[in-house]
Protein backbone atom coordinates (compact mmCIF):
# COMPACT_ATOMS: atom_id res chain seq x y z
CA UNK A 1 0.00 0.00 0.00
CA UNK A 2 1.21 3.16 -1.39
CA UNK A 3 1.09 5.86 1.94
CA UNK A 4 1.73 9.99 1.49
CA UNK A 5 2.57 11.87 4.40
CA UNK A 6 3.04 15.22 4.51
CA UNK A 7 3.23 17.10 7.50
CA UNK A 8 2.57 21.10 8.14
CA UNK A 9 -0.15 19.91 5.10
CA UNK A 10 -2.53 23.26 5.97
CA UNK A 11 -1.41 26.92 6.97
CA UNK A 12 -1.28 28.05 9.55
CA UNK A 13 -3.87 30.06 9.59
CA UNK A 14 -5.92 27.42 8.13
CA UNK A 15 -5.24 25.29 10.75
CA UNK A 16 -5.66 27.45 13.43
CA UNK A 17 -9.58 28.03 12.37
CA UNK A 18 -10.53 24.28 12.25
CA UNK A 19 -8.99 24.04 15.66
CA UNK A 20 -11.37 26.47 16.65
CA UNK A 21 -14.38 25.13 15.83
CA UNK A 22 -17.03 24.21 18.74
CA UNK A 23 -18.09 21.12 18.32
CA UNK A 24 -20.70 19.20 20.39
CA UNK A 25 -19.71 17.35 23.77
CA UNK A 26 -19.24 13.59 23.11
CA UNK A 27 -18.21 11.05 25.85
CA UNK A 28 -15.25 8.75 25.65
CA UNK A 29 -16.95 6.09 24.27
CA UNK A 30 -18.57 7.96 21.13
CA UNK A 31 -17.47 9.13 17.79
CA UNK A 32 -19.27 12.03 16.22
CA UNK A 33 -18.89 13.00 12.47
CA UNK A 34 -19.81 16.32 10.96
CA UNK A 35 -20.21 16.35 7.01
CA UNK A 36 -18.69 19.15 4.79
CA UNK A 37 -19.30 18.01 1.20
CA UNK A 38 -18.33 20.15 -1.89
CA UNK A 39 -18.24 19.46 -5.90
CA UNK A 40 -15.07 20.37 -8.14
CA UNK A 41 -17.68 23.22 -9.80
CA UNK A 42 -17.92 25.21 -5.89
CA UNK A 43 -21.44 23.76 -5.24
CA UNK A 44 -21.80 23.08 -1.43
CA UNK A 45 -24.57 20.12 -0.86
CA UNK A 46 -24.35 20.05 2.69
CA UNK A 47 -21.91 22.07 5.18
CA UNK A 48 -21.69 21.06 9.32
CA UNK A 49 -19.44 23.18 11.90
CA UNK A 50 -17.51 24.18 8.98
CA UNK A 51 -18.71 27.86 7.78
CA UNK A 52 -19.55 28.13 3.72
CA UNK A 53 -16.79 30.98 3.08
CA UNK A 54 -14.21 28.62 5.10
CA UNK A 55 -15.10 25.30 3.40
CA UNK A 56 -14.85 27.27 -0.14
CA UNK A 57 -11.36 28.28 0.41
CA UNK A 58 -10.27 24.73 1.62
CA UNK A 59 -11.76 23.50 -1.52
CA UNK A 60 -9.83 26.49 -3.65
CA UNK A 61 -6.20 26.25 -1.59
CA UNK A 62 -6.22 22.31 -1.33
CA UNK A 63 -8.07 20.88 -4.62
CA UNK A 64 -4.76 21.02 -6.78
CA UNK A 65 -2.47 19.36 -4.50
CA UNK A 66 -4.76 16.71 -3.16
CA UNK A 67 -5.56 16.07 -6.19
CA UNK A 68 -1.85 15.37 -7.60
CA UNK A 69 -1.79 13.00 -4.62
CA UNK A 70 -4.48 11.32 -6.40
CA UNK A 71 -2.63 10.98 -9.78
CA UNK A 72 0.77 9.79 -7.89
CA UNK A 73 -1.12 7.21 -5.98
CA UNK A 74 -3.29 6.02 -8.53
CA UNK A 75 -3.59 7.67 -11.52
CA UNK A 76 -6.28 5.51 -13.42
CA UNK A 77 -8.38 6.73 -10.83
CA UNK A 78 -8.01 10.72 -11.33
CA UNK A 79 -10.66 11.63 -14.26
CA UNK A 80 -13.37 9.83 -12.02
CA UNK A 81 -13.20 12.58 -9.14
CA UNK A 82 -16.65 14.65 -9.00
CA UNK A 83 -16.70 16.33 -5.04
CA UNK A 84 -14.33 16.61 -1.91
CA UNK A 85 -15.08 15.58 1.74
CA UNK A 86 -13.94 17.70 4.07
CA UNK A 87 -15.31 16.05 7.23
CA UNK A 88 -14.44 16.89 11.09
CA UNK A 89 -14.63 13.46 13.22
CA UNK A 90 -14.27 14.07 16.94
CA UNK A 91 -13.28 9.93 18.16
CA UNK A 92 -13.94 9.50 21.76
CA UNK A 93 -10.94 8.60 23.58
CA UNK A 94 -11.85 5.07 24.33
CA UNK A 95 -13.23 4.37 20.58
CA UNK A 96 -12.14 1.72 18.20
CA UNK A 97 -13.23 1.71 14.79
CA UNK A 98 -12.49 -1.43 13.58
CA UNK A 99 -9.90 -2.22 10.44
CA UNK A 100 -11.34 -1.58 7.00
CA UNK A 101 -10.28 -0.98 3.40
CA UNK A 102 -12.99 2.05 2.96
CA UNK A 103 -15.75 2.06 0.49
CA UNK A 104 -15.31 2.58 -3.25
CA UNK A 105 -17.05 6.01 -3.75
CA UNK A 106 -13.60 7.48 -2.15
CA UNK A 107 -10.89 7.80 -4.56
CA UNK A 108 -7.97 9.64 -2.56
CA UNK A 109 -8.71 8.89 1.57
CA UNK A 110 -6.83 11.32 3.43
CA UNK A 111 -6.84 12.71 7.40
CA UNK A 112 -5.38 15.54 9.04
CA UNK A 113 -4.45 15.60 12.86
CA UNK A 114 -6.23 18.59 14.31
CA UNK A 115 -5.92 18.36 18.16
CA UNK A 116 -5.03 17.58 20.80
CA UNK A 117 -1.23 17.82 20.70
CA UNK A 118 -0.55 14.23 21.63
CA UNK A 119 -2.81 10.98 20.91
CA UNK A 120 -2.78 7.99 18.81
CA UNK A 121 -2.54 7.62 14.86
CA UNK A 122 -3.99 5.83 12.01
CA UNK A 123 -3.00 2.14 11.71
CA UNK A 124 -2.44 0.02 8.75
CA UNK A 125 -2.28 -3.75 8.44
CA UNK A 126 -1.78 -6.22 5.86
CA UNK A 127 -5.04 -7.71 6.13
CA UNK A 128 -8.46 -7.48 7.64
CA UNK A 129 -7.21 -9.62 10.37
CA UNK A 130 -4.47 -6.65 11.91
CA UNK A 131 -1.55 -8.86 10.54
CA UNK A 132 2.17 -6.08 9.90
CA UNK A 133 0.54 -3.55 11.96
CA UNK A 134 1.78 -0.08 11.28
CA UNK A 135 0.99 3.35 13.00
CA UNK A 136 1.50 6.84 11.38
CA UNK A 137 1.87 8.86 14.59
CA UNK A 138 -0.01 11.75 15.51
CA UNK A 139 1.79 14.89 14.69
CA UNK A 140 -0.49 18.28 14.80
CA UNK A 141 -1.59 19.13 11.15
CA UNK A 142 0.31 15.94 9.64
CA UNK A 143 -1.59 14.34 6.74
CA UNK A 144 -2.34 10.96 5.79
CA UNK A 145 -3.22 9.70 2.56
CA UNK A 146 -4.05 6.36 -0.15
CA UNK A 147 -5.73 5.36 -1.97
CA UNK A 148 -7.81 2.46 -1.40
CA UNK A 149 -8.10 -0.86 -3.09
CA UNK A 150 -10.98 -3.66 -2.74
CA UNK A 151 -9.51 -6.06 0.44
CA UNK A 152 -5.88 -4.44 -0.08
CA UNK A 153 -5.78 -0.92 1.82
CA UNK A 154 -6.55 -1.73 5.82
CA UNK A 155 -6.79 0.28 8.21
CA UNK A 156 -7.97 1.66 11.53
CA UNK A 157 -7.90 4.70 14.27
CA UNK A 158 -9.08 4.70 17.71
CA UNK A 159 -8.82 7.15 20.81
CA UNK A 160 -5.67 6.85 23.21
CA UNK A 161 -7.67 6.35 25.98
CA UNK A 162 -6.91 9.72 27.25
CA UNK A 163 -8.20 12.52 25.19
CA UNK A 164 -10.79 12.70 22.57
CA UNK A 165 -9.20 13.02 19.41
CA UNK A 166 -10.32 15.67 16.51
CA UNK A 167 -9.19 15.18 12.81
CA UNK A 168 -10.17 16.45 9.38
CA UNK A 169 -11.03 13.61 7.00
CA UNK A 170 -10.50 14.72 3.73
CA UNK A 171 -11.47 12.75 0.86
CA UNK A 172 -11.68 13.18 -2.88
CA UNK A 173 -14.92 11.12 -4.11
CA UNK A 174 -16.86 10.08 -6.90
CA UNK A 175 -20.31 8.50 -7.78
CA UNK A 176 -19.06 6.46 -10.53
CA UNK A 177 -18.50 2.83 -8.11
CA UNK A 178 -18.38 0.80 -11.75
CA UNK A 179 -15.47 2.70 -13.11
CA UNK A 180 -13.71 2.22 -9.88
CA UNK A 181 -14.42 -1.25 -9.98
CA UNK A 182 -13.37 -1.76 -13.20
CA UNK A 183 -10.06 0.08 -12.53
CA UNK A 184 -9.84 -1.91 -9.41
CA UNK A 185 -10.59 -5.08 -11.12
CA UNK A 186 -12.80 -5.84 -9.05
CA UNK A 187 -16.69 -7.26 -8.92
CA UNK A 188 -18.91 -4.55 -9.13
CA UNK A 189 -21.89 -6.59 -7.27
CA UNK A 190 -19.85 -8.01 -5.00
CA UNK A 191 -18.52 -5.03 -4.12
CA UNK A 192 -21.88 -3.22 -3.21
CA UNK A 193 -23.23 -6.64 -1.64
CA UNK A 194 -19.67 -6.20 0.73
CA UNK A 195 -20.40 -2.98 1.56
CA UNK A 196 -24.11 -3.19 2.58
CA UNK A 197 -23.53 -5.90 5.19
CA UNK A 198 -21.01 -3.83 6.96
CA UNK A 199 -22.92 -1.58 9.40
CA UNK A 200 -19.89 0.71 10.41
CA UNK A 201 -19.11 1.72 6.63
CA UNK A 202 -22.72 1.43 4.71
CA UNK A 203 -24.25 3.66 7.13
CA UNK A 204 -21.77 6.22 5.40
CA UNK A 205 -21.63 4.65 1.86
CA UNK A 206 -25.66 4.04 1.07
CA UNK A 207 -25.70 7.75 0.29
CA UNK A 208 -23.94 7.58 -2.80
CA UNK A 209 -24.62 4.02 -4.67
Amino acid sequence: MKIKIIDNFLSNEDFNELCKINLKKISKNEIKVYHNKIFKNGKIQTSECIEHKFLEKLHRDYSEKTLNILKELYPKKYDLYEFSEFHIIETGANYSFPIHDDTPDKLLSGVIYLKPEKNSGTLFYSSKSGQDKKEIKWKQNRAVFFSRKERSTWHSYNGDGNNNRVALVYNLMTSKIKDVCKVEGSNFFTTISRYKINPYLYRFFKKTI
